[in-house]
């Protein structure tokens, strides 16, 4: 049965960190990895977009200790255990659905995001990119790092599921729900530079997981 988006969360959040850490291949390095390509140094401004638990901060904060860091899900039990980890870092955490708050105009480095946006279209990546994209400061960068499609045929077939899915359930909400409908990696590009992004580059990928890197 599909869940809401956090309903989803909120029910698995005892053990949440240990499975995202030991049954997503290769989670022990695309963690650190994605950590690493954020900005270091003094007075850095950070958006985390689906922070969760912050597992990328984990590595961060340990990197550059001192940054600000912005953390928006939809979960209130996961903002609440990633206060538990960071009681002494300076975080600001909101709780509700990046497609709806607002983000401010050149406020942040560099923005990321982890394991959050497979779960939405092409057309509704487009607009929160642009507003992302307005919220960097000249030279800022937004680092994701999520699970791709690796054929256009496997992203038809995800949503073409997901729909099938929601009908079978009578759901006719616009409300998110679980279901992972990733995007190949370059119909995400083409989302990032519709967006307003000047360019994006694939750093690195585990299997189908991948870090881009967005240019403003």
């Amino acid at each position: 049965m599909l869940e809401k988006m956090n309903e989803f969360f909120d029910n698995r959040i005892d053990g949440y960190d240990e499975h995202m850490m030991t049954c997503i291949e290769s989670a022990e390095e695309f963690y650190p990895y994605t950590a690493e390509c954020l900005p270091v140094g003094n007075n850095v401004n950070v958006l985390d977009l689906g922070c969760g638990t912050g597992l990328e901060l984990e590595y961060y904060f340990k990197i550059n200790p001192t940054a600000s860091v912005t953390g928006i899900d939809l979960t209130e039990s996961m903002l609440n255990a990633l206060k538990k980890k960071f009681t002494d870092k300076n975080l600001n955490l909101i709780l509700g659905s990046y497609f709806d708050l607002p983000f401010g105009i050149e406020i942040y480095d560099a923005a990321v995001s982890v394991e959050s946006l497979h779960h939405f279209t092409k057309e509704e990546k487009i607009p929160l990119y642009a507003k992302l994209h307005k919220a960097l400061k000249d030279n800022g960068y937004f680092i994701l790092t999520d699970y791709f499609a690796l054929s256009e045929e496997d992203e038809k077939t995800y949503r073409e599921e997901l729909l099938r899915l929601k009908k079978l359930q009578g759901i006719d909400d616009n409300e998110f729900y679980h279901y992972d409908t990733p995007l190949t990696v370059e119909h995400e590009t083409e989302a990032l530079l519709e967006a307003g992004f000047s360019s994006a580059e694939v750093l690195n990928n585990w299997g189908e997981t991948f870090t881009i890197k967005a240019y403003k």
